[in-house]
């Protein structure tokens, strides 16, 4: 399902390896990888199969809230 719409992503490093990727517009998507590259796959896939859930139950589609703002240092 290509629905055009773009979300963002918080992707940060553990301390003890690994990263893990949430998505603050979609409450619940969250995921991990064990490299930078695994984890963005990964969260790419939740993001799909959150959006397809949502399409298969007849509930609206989510926006993305641009409001927020994301630093990392």
């Amino acid at each position: 399902m290509a629905t055009g719409r773009e979300f963002d992503v918080i992707l940060e490093a553990q301390d003890d390896g690994g990263y893990v990727a949430s998505v603050p517009d979609l409450p619940g998507v969250w995921t991990q990888g064990d490299t930078r590259e695994e984890a963005v796959a990964m969260v790419k896939d939740a993001i799909a199969g959150y959006l397809e859930t949502l399409e298969e139950l007849g509930r609206p589609l989510p926006k993305p809230n641009r409001e927020h703002l994301t630093v990392q240092a």
